[in-house]
């Protein structure tokens, strides 16, 4: 075992901004695991349409204004940001059903997308709608009001697209579920 990388020095992150959202709380909680699994798969689409509807703000500190010149070209851009309501004693967790469901195998906290991490530090690409001086206007950020703003990046599909990607059985099992919700919708619709 490598035990310099137990010896690293604590690295020192601070934010750039804000998230002004109408999303109060999270998503999940930790007392949703009692829920038949019908019941918190609706749940979860409704989450997920009203997470892709959403319309956030990204407040930027004035004296870190100039780092949004040229952001506006771009369609998409990559907020990285801090789940400031994450309790500390989660921040240890090591394993967890993926999204709270029992039915799905225990996977390793790097195995999944959980903010309960050693480093609560997420990642959602969005759409950019608007630049107004220091405040970016953007659609489908799951993140909760005044959660602090870590890093933006403009989105590149050329720069970070992978090619060939492959998940676990148990993320297409949950993207499954998740689509058949989504078709039924568009039916409905058109």
């Amino acid at each position: 075992m490598d035990s310099s990388v137990d010896n690293l020095t604590p690295v020192e992150l601070m934010p750039v901004g804000y998230i002004k959202s109408e999303i109060k709380a999270p998503t999940l909680h930790a007392g949703d695991s009692d829920l038949e699994l019908k019941e918190r798969m609706d749940k979860m689409r409704k989450n997920q349409q009203k997470i892709r509807s959403n319309i956030s703000e990204l407040i930027i500190s004035k004296k870190w204004i100039e780092l949004l010149d040229g952001i506006d070209g771009f369609s998409h851009i990559l907020v990285l940001y801090w789940p400031h309501l994450i309790s500390p004693e989660r921040r240890n967790l090591k394993k967890v059903h993926p999204m709270g469901r029992k039915d799905l195998p225990m996977q390793g906290i790097f195995a999944t997308c959980s903010p309960a991490r050693p480093n609560p530090i997420l990642v959602t690409a969005v759409r950019l709608l608007e630049k107004t001086g220091n405040v970016l206007k953007v659609k489908g950020l799951e993140a909760v009001d005044g959660s602090p703003i870590l890093d933006i990046k403009p989105y590149s599909e050329h720069y970070y697209g992978a090619e060939k990607t492959t998940v676990p059985e148990w993320m297409e099992q949950i993207f499954r579920e998740m689509k058949i919700e989504d078709d039924s919708l568009h039916e409905k619709s058109g």
